[in-house]
């Protein structure tokens, strides 16, 4: 296909996107489709339908904390309206909906839930941790630690782990969306009530993604590892109150050290910069 032909092809298609997002007329492209007029607009219809309906599937596949929180009924009609707002750009149907949790933000009907669009942050966090190419248990560079000066080395952390700052009790709420105690909600009730936010640290567990609530310390520690910075900076910024010694244990225990890295050296490993 070659010529006119292949700029018809390509215009058929575009016009059947628009037509299946409802951003054009289905009159009209029913002059670009080889059925008639009449069966064209059934068939856009049966199309809208399916697309929007797997397009809900997938995004509470992303979005299981948010869809238990709001209902099946009430995702679906959010997933869809996302679909027509934000309507996917890759086949991989897993890269849909990164843009969730800012179109929450915008939905007034949602606003009496103001902690969901954070709960949407921390699912797609999540999401995208366990999509994450991995990376070698023993961090390279470990042995600059014990030679090379803090200011000229930073921390790589693993692939796809990441900070959630929350004025809402966040960590806490995906947590309890994930226990089958009586009481699991509990905590979850005390936390708003005492009006707690927290900062939700998500790391790989074996195959699976944990989220931990971390404290005002080891957060602002951690928002300066992802960011780049050499180690004293993340210390100076974490404060005196904060171990290093204690974390590099738990980040050795857990993996969560990618590799040891000079300041000016380029490293793929979980280089979230």
């Amino acid at each position: 296909m070659n010529g006119p032909d292949w700029q018809r092809e390509a215009i058929r298609q575009q016009q059947l996107l628009r037509a299946l997002w409802r951003r054009g007329d289905d009159r009209s492209v029913a002059l670009w489709v080889r059925d008639s007029a009449a069966r064209s607009v059934q068939a856009l219809a049966a199309y809208r339908g399916n697309a929007a309906a797997i397009a809900a599937r997938a995004l509470a596949t992303t979005y299981p904390t948010v869809s238990q929180l709001v209902g099946d009924e009430s995702f679906e009609q959010l997933a869809r309206a996302l679909w027509h707002r934000q309507p996917p750009r890759q086949g991989d149907l897993a890269t849909f909906g990164a843009e969730l949790a800012v179109f929450i933000e915008g939905d007034a009907q949602l606003a009496s839930e103001p902690y969901l669009a954070d709960v949407a942050r921390l699912d797609w966090a999540v999401h995208v941790l366990e999509r994450a190419e991995d990376a070698p248990a023993q961090p390279a560079g470990l042995q600059r630690l014990a030679t090379d000066d803090a200011a000229t080395l930073r921390l790589v952390l693993r692939p796809g782990a990441a900070l959630i700052r929350s004025r809402w009790p966040v960590a806490t709420i995906w947590q309890a969306h994930r226990s089958s105690a009586p009481d699991r909600f509990d905590g979850v009730r005390a936390a708003l009530q005492a009006g707690r936010g927290e900062a939700a640290w998500v790391w790989r567990d074996g195959w699976h993604a944990a989220v931990d609530a971390v404290d005002e310390l080891q957060a602002r520690f951690i928002e300066h590892v992802l960011a780049g910075d050499s180690i004293d900076a993340a210390l100076a910024a974490a404060g005196d109150g904060f171990s290093f010694e204690q974390w590099l244990r738990d980040a050795l225990a857990r993996q969560w050290l990618g590799a040891v890295s000079g300041v000016d050296d380029s490293h793929g490993i979980g280089d979230s910069r």
